[in-house]
């Protein structure tokens, strides 16, 4: 089955005007202050305005206070609730009792030992990554051969590789600085992107 795909980290007006033509299923809405791709809440309002409604939104935080998500949540501009820091299993069945969004774990893929954390993790759905987010750097995939949930993969993905990675049976894609020109979204490797993932034209 063709993996789904998310265009994250989505910092201007003309990102959503770009994968509104390109049509992924998720946006990524980066709300880590420390990150180069954070956005405002009231930023992500305007995106979530203008993104095609077939597009789910995707929040991503990284060790935030649970009343921090629940308040973005209520506002109504995110889909999905993602967590790339080091939330706890316990942390994630506290913000359920505050949240009702799907979550999305990540983890950082070191070593097999995270296949069996993301196994066992409950959230709605795990991601695998390579680090942080955002780095542009590819682990080693073989690591993730006992995964045996849905999954996200993420970490060093772009045009050249999104076809290898499309065969590795993710449920979806993951992608941000390898569609990225000078820390810019890329409108055409986006595009590129998409179509060696489908295998058709966008």
């Amino acid at each position: 089955m063709t993996p789904r795909i998310k265009i994250c980290g989505l910092m201007k007006i003309e990102d959503i005007l770009t994968v509104n033509e390109a049509k992924p299923d998720y946006a990524g809405f980066m709300f880590y202050e420390k990150s180069k791709r954070y956005i405002t809440p009231d930023t992500a309002k305007v995106f979530y305005e203008r993104l095609d409604r077939s597009i789910k939104a995707v929040g991503v935080f990284v060790d935030k206070e649970i009343s921090d998500i629940a308040k973005i949540a209520e506002e109504g501009i995110i889909d999905i609730v993602q967590l790339h820091g080091h939330e706890s299993e316990e942390y994630i069945r506290e913000l359920r009792m505050h949240v009702s969004l799907p979550v999305i774990k990540a983890f950082s893929v070191t070593g097999p030992v995270v296949a069996e954390e993301a196994n066992r993790s409950p959230a709605d759905m795990v991601l695998l990554d390579s680090g942080a987010g955002g780095t542009g750097t590819r682990f080693n995939w073989d690591l993730i051969s006992k995964v045996r949930r849905d999954y996200f993969l993420a970490g060093g993905l772009d045009p050249d590789n999104a076809g290898e990675a499309a065969k590795l049976g993710s449920y979806a894609l993951d992608v941000s600085s390898g569609v990225e020109t000078d820390g810019h979204k890329d409108a055409d490797k986006i595009r590129r992107f998409i179509e060696e993932v489908r295998g058709r034209s966008i």
